[in-house]
């Protein structure tokens, strides 16, 4: 019998589909893992970013726009990341 909560498309795969897909929430892990990391310099890079903001002169903020950076790219990969993960993984821990 069918394990049910596997998804319907992921039920009938070859070797190779499963190794694919294996490599696919590999790559989402990692995703997330440096989403992560860029969210924490994010954070570390908001002390700065006031700072920056009130003392520098005219449209100079450097620190701000690292900032916007770091956040832009955490959203992103995590949010990519989370997309390659789909699915539920075959062993629980």
């Amino acid at each position: 019998m069918a394990n049910l909560s596997i998804p319907m498309d992921e039920q009938n795969m070859t070797p190779d589909d499963v190794e694919n897909v294996m490599k696919r929430r590999q790559w989402g892990l990692v995703l997330q893992v440096i989403s992560g990391q860029f969210g924490f310099f994010s954070v570390l890079l908001l002390l700065w970013s006031g700072q920056d903001l009130t003392y520098s002169p005219h449209l100079l903020h450097p620190m701000f726009y690292y900032n916007v950076l770091a956040f832009t790219a955490a959203v992103i990969l995590g949010l990519y990341g989370s997309y390659l993960k789909r699915g539920s993984d075959e062993y629980h821990s």
